[in-house]
Formats: structure tokens, C-alpha cells, sequence
């Protein structure tokens, strides 16, 4: 019930709004639909598992799983919200002006499949994991972790879930330290993870093999490499050009890249072998980057275009804000708070599923006009439709024949619910 009325409710996701939307508004027992959120007792990992296995079954059944993680800042204050923290406002904030903003901070799981009826790939939740300030967890005594430690369990967990197939993680540079990156290379089926690359990271060859009889600890790292920075400014480099198809959701563009294999060590860390991906513009439209990946036999052309697929991530955090109430629900209650972000994040993927199973039986609602015509549907078009679905027996009725009265009604009618279906 709570599902469906999230679905339908526009504004404000609360627990209140869902049961009037769902025509609930006057029923004695409303304490037991927020009991289901701070009280009740069932799996929001087991529900992630769930979510996971149906999206990885409707859209990637076979290859590689690509899947994406980034944090987000859910704004909210007041006192009785114990786990919030001052954070960078990534959304409010540039390279040359800061914004902090009060807020829960969460790290997200997304699944990075091509939607056929979209013709673009979605980025779909299924695992959201709050990450508490420093000051909640000095406050229940316990160790803080790092949205890397954070980070590097999730990777852990949905390796058990998805033992038999290959996992590639794509990450912005917040998560490319060391420790992470060892931890995905060396778990027993390894996860190839694909993030940022410092230009000035110290890089080596491989260490040489050991002698026989030779005595103290293993080397890790061979001889000292130039660093990237050196490279993007050496003449000498040789630069190869490629095409990457739908750069950050554009056309194909064709940029400038040079590869190779290095170990990236720093004291006191272990030691990881990457394959390294240096990436210019020839015309200067951005500035010089670099990637790394832990799969060392990767191509530098898909590695490049796994990467730009995280862009898809923002994309869903914003539509999650604009259409389905992310920072507008109200619980303080800590199980609630724990529960409520990662089920709307989630309810993405859910209307995703059901807006696929419509387009097995019919085509998904467009919302057109005369001064814009749109040919493929957006997830605003895919909300509309599942809210079509479940409102059309109550705003529609059939009728065989219909007089001039009816038939001004149902135009009046298809007006509202276009109106209703688009809702924010």
C-alpha cells in the first residue's frame, strides 16, 4: 500500500499523503503504515538482493554487470535527525565556490544497463548504505568508517549475491585510494573496478621475480615510471585517437588517449597493478585526466567509455529529487530515517521494471506538444505511464457508445490525468 502511494503521491513522499492518495484518509489504524518503517521488522538488505536480482534478469542476462557507486547529500535539519553531518554540497557547489550544506549522506549501488525502450543506459538503485557523520559515531562510541570502508563492504556483498558473473565497478576519484582498490583485486572472484587516476601518483614497473635462496620480504614494486603528468607533457608521446559513443549522453566524440600498465604504491600500502588510461581533448575542450583500471588486460577504449557511463548516476540522483520526493519525507525515527531514502532511491528501479513490462503488451505514454516533439520516453514519461496503469480503472470507465456529453467528459478526463500522471 505504501508502495503504490509513493508511486501516485506527488509533493511531499510522506506516510500521511500515501494513505489519502490511496484513500485512506479516514481510517482508525494509520499508526500501523508508520509502524512498517519504524518499528516493523524485515531485511532492507534482503529487499536490495530482491530488486538486484530482477534488474540484473530483465536487463543484463548475460556479460559483464556493470555497476556504478557514488554518494549523495540528502539535505535535512533539526535536532532529532542524530546521523546528519556538514557536508560538501556537490549539487550547490563549483570549482571555484564551496557550499555546505546539513544533511544525511549516503552511498549508493547502481546497476548501469541499457533500457531498449530508452535507448540510453539508466543508472538503477538497489543499495543505498547510510554513511554517519564522525560526530554520531564518537557519540555511540564506535569507529568511523570511511565512504571507502563503506564502499569496499557493498562491493563485498554484492559479490556474494552475484558469484557466477563478472563485476565491473565504475567510481569518481573520492574512491580511488589504495586499500579499496587492493580489496576488489583480491577478493576470490575479483571485482575490476575503474575510477580517477592522480597525474602526479607515483607509478613503477612490476617487481622483479625473486631469486632462489633470496632472504627478506618480497619487493613490491620494481623500478620508479615517469609520472603522467611528465607523460602529458613530453613531446615524444605517442597519442592515439578513438571515438566513444554517447559521451556523457551526447554524441560520439573522438578524443586522444595513450595506455599502458604500471603498480601504483605509496608507504605503508599495498601495492596495486592497474592499467592506466591518460585522456586529452586535441581541441582543449577539457582539461587532461586520467583512469585506472585493476584489469590490466582491459581495452583503454572501453574503459574510457565504462567510465563516462557514471555521469548517469547524477542523472538519477536528480530525478529522484524532482519526481520522486527524495528530501521531502519527514521521519525521525532512526529506523525510519534508515529506511525511507534507500526505498524512494529503489523506487527508480521498480518504476523502471514496471514501465518495461507495460511496453511488452503497448507503448509507453509520451508526453508531446507542438513546440516539442519527443521520441524517446524519459523517466518522467515512465512514472506517467505506471501511474496511468494504476489510476485507469478509477478515472476511466468504459463505454460502448458514447454521447457528446461522454465524449467531452473523457476529454476532460484524459486532460486531468495527464495533468495527474506528470505531477511532481
Amino acid at each position: 500500500m505504501l508502495l503504490i502511494g509513493a508511486i501516485l503521491t506527488p509533493g511531499r513522499r510522506t506516510v500521511t499523503n500515501a494513505l489519502r492518495v490511496m484513500g485512506l484518509a479516514h481510517t482508525h489504524r494509520f499508526q500501523n503504515y508508520h509502524r512498517v518503517l519504524n518499528r516493523d521488522q524485515w531485511s532492507s538488505r534482503q529487499a536490495a538482493r530482491i530488486v538486484l536480482d530482477l534488474l540484473v534478469r530483465a536487463f543484463v542476462p548475460s556479460g559483464p554487470v556493470l555497476v556504478g557507486i557514488d554518494e549523495t547529500l540528502e539535505r535535512r535539519q533539526g535536532d532529532k535527525i542524530a546521523a546528519k553531518g556538514i557536508y560538501r554540497d556537490a549539487a550547490r557547489s563549483s570549482k571555484s565556490f564551496l557550499v555546505k550544506s546539513s544533511g544525511l549522506r549516503w552511498i549508493s549501488l547502481m546497476l548501469l544497463a541499457p533500457i531498449p525502450w530508452a535507448g540510453r543506459v539508466w543508472a538503477l538503485p538497489f543499495l543505498t548504505v547510510l554513511a554517519p557523520s564522525e560526530r554520531y559515531d564518537q557519540a555511540h562510541k564506535r569507529r568511523h568508517k570511511t565512504l571507502a570502508r563503506w564502499a569496499q563492504q557493498m562491493v563485498i556483498q554484492i559479490r556474494r549475491w552475484l558469484p557466477e558473473r563478472a563485476l565491473v565497478l565504475v567510481a569518481d576519484s573520492g574512491y580511488s585510494a589504495l586499500t579499496f582498490l587492493n580489496r576488489c583485486a583480491s577478493l576470490p572472484q575479483s571485482v575490476t573496478a575503474v575510477t580517477r587516476l592522480r597525474l602526479d601518483a607515483a607509478l613503477f614497473e612490476p617487481a622483479p621475480e625473486r631469486c632462489a635462496g633470496q632472504m627478506g620480504r618480497p619487493r613490491k614494486k620494481g623500478k620508479r615510471l615517469p609520472t603522467l603528468q611528465q607523460v602529458l607533457d613530453d613531446d615524444k608521446t605517442s597519442w592515439t585517437t578513438v571515438t566513444v559513443e554517447h559521451w556523457y549522453s551526447r554524441t560520439a566524440r573522438q578524443v586522444e588517449i595513450v595506455s599502458g600498465t604500471a603498480v601504483w604504491y605509496h608507504g605503508g600500502m599495498p601495492s596495486v597493478p592497474l592499467r592506466y588510461v591518460l585522456v586529452r581533448d586535441s581541441d582543449g575542450k577539457f582539461t587532461p585526466q586520467a583512469l585506472l583500471c585493476t584489469d590490466l588486460c582491459a581495452d583503454p577504449t572501453q574503459v574510457l567509455s565504462w567510465f563516462v557511463l557514471r555521469w548517469q548516476l547524477e542523472t538519477t540522483f536528480q530525478e529522484v529529487r524532482t519526481h520522486l520526493g527524495v528530501e521531502t519525507q519527514r521521519q525521525w525515527n532512526d529506523l525510519a530515517i534508515v529506511r525511507t531514502t534507500p526505498a524512494l532511491l529503489a523506487l527508480f528501479s521498480l518504476v523502471t521494471l514496471l514501465a518495461d513490462q507495460q511496453t511488452a503488451t503497448k507503448a509507453l505514454w509520451l508526453r508531446q506538444a507542438a513546440w516539442y516533439v519527443k521520441v524517446r520516453p524519459t523517466f518522467s514519461d515512465a512514472l506517467a505511464s505506471v501511474r496511468r496503469e494504476l489510476w485507469e480503472g478509477v478515472l476511466f470507465c468504459p463505454c460502448s457508445v458514447k454521447t457528446d456529453s461522454q465524449k467531452l467528459q473523457s476529454a476532460l478526463m484524459e486532460r486531468f490525468a495527464e495533468l495527474l500522471c506528470y505531477a511532481n
